[in-house]
């Protein structure tokens, strides 16, 4: 029964974590969208399609650059667990 809830607070840990980081994305992408005036893009039909899939790419950029700083918090908290 211990091993469960070790396992599930490592997976609470590894969302919550997740979850920050997700929003820290959005933030800064956000931020940067506004700085660069990102939506007169608009003005022509391909900058206009092309918006979505760069400001994924962003999004994408900032929450993986965060994996590693997850990695090694989820590990410092699964070190701490009695297995």
């Amino acid at each position: 029964m211990v091993d469960f809830e070790n396992w599930a607070a490592l997976y609470a840990a590894t969302a919550a974590c997740c979850v920050i980081a997700a929003m820290a994305a959005a933030i800064a992408v956000g931020v940067e969208l506004y700085r660069e005036r990102a939506w007169n893009e608009f003005s022509t039909a391909r900058g206009a399609i092309g918006f979505l899939p760069r400001t994924w790419w962003r999004w994408q950029r900032r929450y993986l650059l965060a994996t590693p700083m997850i990695l090694m918090i989820v590990i410092a908290f699964g070190a701490t667990l009695d297995w």
